[in-house]
C-alpha cells in the first residue's frame, strides 16, 4: 500500500512514486505516436480529417467515464472488504488474548501462538506462497500441513484446544463459547478472503471497458488534428491518462492482496498481529514493525 502524504504542487507536477503513471507509459507513448501522425497528415493533407466529427468523442467519452466508475468503484469495493476482513482479524486477535489472560501459560502460549500462525498462513495463502513455511515457525500442523487448507486445520487445532480446556474443567461453557465466537470471527475472514481472491472481476467485463477506452483514446486525435494542429497532444494525453490511470488502478484494487503497489499491507498486519500477542505472552524482544520502502507499505 502506498504510504505517502497529501500531495503537494510539486508532487503534481514531478511524483512518479506513488503514481500510476510508469504503469500505463507504453500506452501513453503510443497514443502520443498516434496523435503526432494525426496531426502531421492533417498538416500535409489539409481536409482529410474534415468529416469527422469531436461530438461523437462527446457522447462516447460521457459513457465511457461512467462505465469505467462503475468498475473503478466495484474494484474499490473489493480493496476496501478485504481491509474490513484484516481489520476484524486484529480485532478478533486481540479479543481472543484479553479472554484468556487468566489462563495457564501453556494454553496462552499454545492458543496466541495458533493465532500467529493463522494470520501468516492466511497471509501466505492469498499471496500464492508456501503456506506450511508460513505456519511452520509458529506451530506445528503435522500431517495437515500438506493438506488442502493448512490454515484452516491451524484453527482446528486451536479449537480442539479449547474444547480439551472445557473437558478438563479449565474453563466452563460459557468461557468456552466465548472463545469459540472469536474463532468464528477468524474463520469468517479466511472464508471472506477466499471469496474475494476467488471470485474477480468478471473479464469481459474489464476487456470491454479497456477496448472501448483504447479505441476511443486511438482515434480522438484524427477528430481533434485539423482544428487544434500540435495543441492536439494536451487534451488528448489527458484523456489517455485518466481513461488509461483508472483501468490500471482498478486492476491493482481488484487484487487486493497482492503484492501490486496499492495492494494492502498483509505483511504489516501480520507483524501487528505478531507484536500484540507476543507481547501479551511477555515477551521482551518483539518483531519491529515494518515500515514503508520507497512510499510501498507491504
Amino acid at each position: 500500500m502506498i504510504v505517502r502524504k497529501q500531495p503537494t504542487f510539486r508532487d503534481i507536477l514531478f511524483a512518479l512514486r506513488g503514481s500510476i503513471l510508469p504503469h500505463i507509459a507504453p500506452r501513453m507513448l503510443a497514443v502520443a505516436v498516434i496523435s503526432i501522425v494525426a496531426v502531421v497528415a492533417a498538416d500535409e493533407w489539409p481536409g482529410i480529417f474534415s468529416r469527422i466529427s469531436a461530438i461523437p468523442f462527446t457522447l462516447i467519452g460521457i459513457a465511457l467515464s461512467v462505465f469505467m466508475s462503475f468498475r473503478s468503484n466495484a474494484c474499490y469495493a473489493r480493496w476496501w472488504e478485504g481491509r474490513m476482513l484484516w481489520g476484524e482479524m486484529i480485532i478478533a486477535a486481540r479479543s481472543l488474548a484479553r479472554e484468556i489472560a487468566i489462563l495457564p501459560e501453556s494454553d496462552r502460549q499454545f492458543l496466541l501462538r495458533g493465532v500467529c500462525a493463522f494470520a501468516n498462513g492466511l497471509g501466505a495463502r492469498l499471496r500464492g506462497n508456501d503456506v506450511a513455511a508460513a505456519i511452520a515457525p509458529w506451530c506445528d500442523i503435522g500431517s495437515d500441513a500438506q493438506g488442502p487448507n493448512p490454515t484452516d486445520a491451524v484453527l482446528g487445532r486451536v479449537g480442539r484446544r479449547c474444547l480439551e480446556m472445557m473437558r478438563d474443567g479449565r474453563i466452563d461453557a460459557i468461557h468456552y463459547s466465548v472463545l469459540d465466537r472469536q474463532l468464528d470471527r477468524l474463520a469468517h475472514v479466511q472464508g471472506g478472503c477466499e471469496r474475494i481472491l476467488l471470485t474477480p472481476v468478471p473479464f469481459s467485463y474489464s476487456l470491454l471497458l479497456l477496448r472501448t477506452a483504447s479505441v476511443f483514446c486511438v482515434t480522438l486525435p484524427f477528430a481533434l488534428a485539423g482544428s487544434l494542429g500540435f495543441w492536439t497532444l494536451l487534451p488528448v494525453l489527458i484523456v489517455a491518462y485518466t481513461f488509461f490511470g483508472l483501468d490500471a488502478l482498478s486492476h491493482q484494487l481488484e487484487d487486493p492482496f497482492g503484492l501490486a503497489p496499492n495492494a494492502l499491507p498483509l505483511a504489516a498486519m501480520q507483524r501487528t498481529i505478531e507484536r500484540e500477542l507476543l507481547a501479551q505472552l511477555g515477551e521482551a524482544e518483539l518483531p519491529p514493525p515494518l515500515q514503508p520502502v520507497l512510499d510501498v507499505l507491504s
